[in-house]
């Protein structure tokens, strides 16, 4: 009879363990895709940000493009 209570107890915990065992491997793999999909983030956002150079560069530019306006549209109203 304690053969078979042992037989049995073996059984469970091999099940058990085996149940343990096949969802940590489930759960490394998740956890390592989704650090490669973050490493991929990652890396695409890098690629969209600009330089705080490039945009000083942008913004004046831009600004001057603007002072030009402004002096051709005073030269029209002094005109006038």
């Amino acid at each position: 009879m304690e053969m078979q209570v042992d037989i049995l107890w073996s059984g469970a915990l091999t099940a058990t363990l085996g149940l343990l065992g096949w969802g940590l491997r489930a759960y490394i793999a998740e956890v390592q895709r989704l650090q490669i999909l973050l490493n991929r983030t990652r890396e695409e956002m890098a690629k969209e940000y600009v330089t705080k150079a490039e945009v000083y560069n942008d913004m004046s530019r831009v600004m001057d493009r603007l002072d030009a306006l402004d002096a051709k549209i005073d030269r029209l109203i002094e005109g006038r």
